[in-house]
């Protein structure tokens, strides 16, 4: 495990647009380790949703370790009860049609 990037770091990496070289999986196994942003959001999320083969909640980049072991197989991905768990139940709402 490396050190975390500190912010500088992290700029210096999104202006230089790394990204661009790297396939949907080394992005998406890249910004789930890191815990700073080092790519535009959409590219993350991109990445991620491509790595998995299926749509991200934003609600599982609550703790990206789950996304991370998805991706390398040793988790399944999270049913929705899993998921709702992520989230504090003070800010969990209910909408009804």
């Amino acid at each position: 495990m490396h050190a975390p990037l500190t912010r500088e770091q992290a700029l210096a990496l999104y202006d230089s647009r790394f990204w661009e070289s790297l396939a949907y999986v080394e992005r998406a196994r890249f910004q789930l380790s890191e815990e700073r942003l080092c790519m535009p959001f959409e590219v993350f999320i991109e990445a991620v949703e491509r790595a998995l083969g299926r749509s991200v909640r934003v609600g599982e980049l609550i703790d990206s370790r789950g996304l991370l072991a998805e991706l390398t197989g040793e988790q399944q991905p999270l049913d929705v009860d899993e998921l709702l768990s992520l989230v504090p139940a003070r800010k969990r709402m209910l909408l009804a049609a």
